[in-house]
Parts: C-alpha cells; structure tokens; sequence
C-alpha cells in the first residue's frame, strides 16, 4: 500500500530555523522558494501551507493557483500584503505573529526617541570631529512629559508599558477599542491626543482607513509641537505634509523607522531622483531614520518563528 506524500509547505522567505525545523517535524515536506512569484514556483498548486514575510503580494490570483491551500504564515505583523478577504472566503487560516516582535518595537520606539530628545547622533558625530559642543547638545528630559499612542496592540501596549516606568504621562487612543487602558495610562479621545501630547507615536497596521492618516489637517489639529514617532506603517503619513509641519514647527521632531517611499526611493534611486520631501528627511536634523528594522532584533527573529509554529500546531490540535 503506497503511502500518502507528506503536504507540502512553501517557504517563500528566509526565516528562523526554528519555524522550517518545527513544520518538519510535523510531518511536513519543505521547499524553499526565494525567487519569483505565483505563475514561476514549481508546485506553488500543491502547497498546503505558505511561509512569507514581505517579498511579495498574496493577492486574489496568487491564491487561486493553490487549491490545496490551507494556512498562511507571515513572521511579522503585518497583513497588508495577503488578500485577506479572499483567504477568509476560500477558508485558508492567516497567522501572524505581533507577539514575537512587540518589545523590539518598543525598544526601538524608545531608544529613536531618547536619542533625539538627547541630540545623541550629533553629539556623537561631532566629538568623533573634535568638536566640544555641551550647550548645544543640551537634551531634554523625558520624565513628565505627555505621550500619546495611536494605536493600542501589541505594539503600543509594549512602548506604554516601557514609558510607564520612565515616568511619563501617557494617553492612549485606539478607535476600535474601549475600557483597555491599563492602571497607568489613560483611554482619550484623538482630539485630547492632539490637543496635550507633546510626543506622538503611532502604531496601526496598514489599511485603507489608515492610508494617509497622519496628513496636514491632522498636525493642524495640534495644540502644541510635538515630536512625532512612527515605527508602523510609512504609508500612514503624507511625507509632504510631515515635512511641512517640520518646516513650520508644528512638529519638532520626528523618529521614522518606515517610509513611504521604502520601495522606490531606498533601492537605487539616482541623487538627482530622490523626491524633495525624502531628501529634507535625510538632511534635518530634526529628523531619526531608520530602515524598517524596529521589529527585527536578533531575538524576535526566533520568536516570531516559535510563535507561528506553536499557532500552527494549535490549528491541527497538537
């Protein structure tokens, strides 16, 4: 009696070892496929499992080809790259693992931040020139102030809990939520966001809703400079508006980890192609940049990877 073929998983991304080790102790049969997409990888219509990060869109088509198609894993937080309505109505499960990169982003949230308020990348670079410069590089302190989160899962709770023992004021808003706040902080409308916090960070995923969110009538809103953060999603902010509030002071400070332009402008553009709004973002220095590395540590590496393996062994009850 001839034996059943073990099913097939696509790994469509370098990811931990821990993930491909763990599927193939399951019992399933592995194939790494780093290279083209849906119509070129050998197979992709067997596949029963499809490991991925960000190489590459699940779109409606994508997921037509593969029939036998039953989960989903994206190490990392995101969905914006899997048709999710057309996986909800073919039955295929969507995993995704925020839990295994929350402190990652709240560290880098706050370590972007601590470095502006203490002017930590001039301050280094100018020593490293022999320049002596105290008075200008005097920081400010971030204990009493005022930080708003936007957004409150698993990575605006992680940068809350870190801010909490830091001594500041924190006011959260998160649109599809209520009764959340922990003892520490307070649930607020957007506008008392706007109107008290001196630092703002943002943490929501990557929606049509969320598209341009923080554009030119949201700073206009603003009762006071702030300095803003964003470790989410670059397409949530209106670069042109952001630079603006900059110019204007509206905004006094900003610690980016995502960009608009992450596709284009960071992957080869000629200096002459750089759009105006990017190159004022790389020369002020108002401005902390970063290249989408927030929720990418050495250790959420592997946990990202634990954290897909054991929700795909509660989805077949082992």
């Amino acid at each position: 009696m001839t034996a059943s073929p073990a099913p097939l998983v696509l790994l469509l991304d370098a990811v931990h070892e821990a993930l491909p080790k763990g599927l193939a102790a399951m019992g399933f049969a592995l194939r790494e496929a780093y290279d083209g997409g849906a119509d070129d990888i050998p197979e992709w219509e067997k596949a029963e499992g499809l490991v991925i990060r960000s190489r590459f869109s699940l779109d409606a088509a994508a997921l037509e080809k593969a029939p036998h198609l039953r989960w989903i894993a994206r190490v990392g937080a995101g969905l914006e790259n899997i048709d999710q309505a057309t996986a909800e109505k073919r039955g295929i499960t969507v995993f995704h693992a925020p839990e295994g990169n929350r402190d990652a982003v709240g560290e880098h949230a706050l370590g972007m931040l601590l470095s502006l308020l203490h002017h930590l990348p001039r301050a280094d670079r100018e020593v490293r020139q022999g320049r002596w410069r105290r008075a200008e590089n005097r920081g400010t302190e971030l204990r009493h102030q005022t930080v708003g989160i936007i957004g409150y899962g698993h990575m605006g709770s992680a940068l809350a809990e870190k801010l909490q023992g830091l001594g500041c004021r924190l006011l959260l808003y998160d649109k599809y939520k209520s009764h959340y706040a922990p003892p520490y902080a307070e649930e607020v409308r957007l506008a008392r966001l706007q109107a008290e916090a001196d630092i703002i960070s943002l943490h929501t995923p990557q929606t049509p809703e969320t598209e341009g969110l923080i554009d030119a009538a949201f700073w206009r809103a603003l009762r006071k400079p702030v300095i803003f953060i964003n470790t989410a999603r670059g397409r949530s902010v209106v670069t042109e508006d952001l630079v603006e509030a900059l110019q204007t002071g509206q905004v006094k400070g900003a610690c980016l980890d995502v960009h608009a332009y992450e596709k284009s402008s960071f992957e080869g553009l000629a200096s002459g192609e750089v759009p105006p709004a990017l190159r004022y973002l790389w020369e002020s220095e108002q401005v902390m940049l970063s290249p989408h590395i927030a929720g990418w540590t050495h250790q959420s590496h592997r946990r990202m990877a634990e954290v897909l393996l054991f929700k795909i062994k509660q989805h077949y009850r082992l």
